[in-house]
């Protein structure tokens, strides 16, 4: 007689972290705790639980954690996109795709403020953020359908970087389970975005290239309707 099922759900293994995946999440635990410029590889190393011949055999400084971080996010948020959103116009998948960012960073909210009042008193450290910040964002736009190639898709890039970045600000003292400041503020600053980039389109077809440094849809609906539209990491 066949056994009857027991209506339980079967417990999946746990996936076992990487060296890499450890060290990123205890940094990020750390930087919740303690300014940057504090937190060294001997307390990275204990909080992972790797030693610091695994550390060193990963990463060679802390800022290059943090770009790995960085690297982590960017392919979430690609391994997520939604073919639903692929007759969007560019601005909507764009908004979807800097919201699944956000939704992300979510459990690292207390280390993104932290890194960020740090970034404001150490020069070189918010210039290695924007780096990696303009990096990602070349992912972002690309996985939108903008161009970001050459330089005026750095341009752009760099843009989108800094109009994030401000949206990042309104989130992280935004308590609004729905985060209706944070959508209100990425809808105000594509919209801005997008002026610019129409001034740059239209600069750039009386300036040499070689001199150059919409529509409510399924992702206002995800998101609350009228909210408003690589290279190798060095060790």
């Amino acid at each position: 007689m066949a056994r009857k099922p027991s209506g339980e759900t079967p417990q999946l293994p746990t996936p076992i972290k990487s060296n890499r995946e450890k060290i990123i999440e205890g940094f990020m635990a750390l930087l919740a705790e303690r300014p940057f410029e504090q937190v060294g590889f001997g307390d990275i190393a204990a909080r992972s639980g790797v030693s610091l011949t695994q550390c060193r055999a990963e990463f060679s400084a802390p800022i290059w954690v943090l770009a790995a971080h960085f690297k982590e996010v960017d392919q979430k948020v690609l391994d997520g996109i939604d073919a639903d959103m692929a007759e969007e116009p560019h601005r909507e998948r764009l908004f979807d795709l800097l919201m699944r960012r956000i939704e992300l960073l979510a459990p690292q909210r207390a280390a993104i403020r932290s890194l960020l009042r740090s970034a404001r008193n150490d020069p070189a450290l918010a210039c290695a953020l924007n780096g990696f910040a303009v990096r990602s964002q070349q992912w972002m736009l690309t996985a939108a359908g903008i161009n970001a190639a050459g330089p005026r898709g750095l341009i752009r890039a760099q843009g989108t970087a800094m109009l994030y970045a401000r949206v990042l600000r309104v989130w992280l003292d935004d308590q609004d389970p729905g985060l209706a400041r944070t959508l209100a503020a990425l809808d105000r600053e594509l919209a801005r975005g997008q002026r610019w980039s129409g001034f740059l389109d239209g600069l750039c077809r009386f300036v040499p290239t070689s001199c150059l440094p919409g529509r409510r849809s399924e992702s206002r609906r995800r998101y609350g309707g009228d909210a408003m539209g690589d290279e190798p990491i060095p060790a």
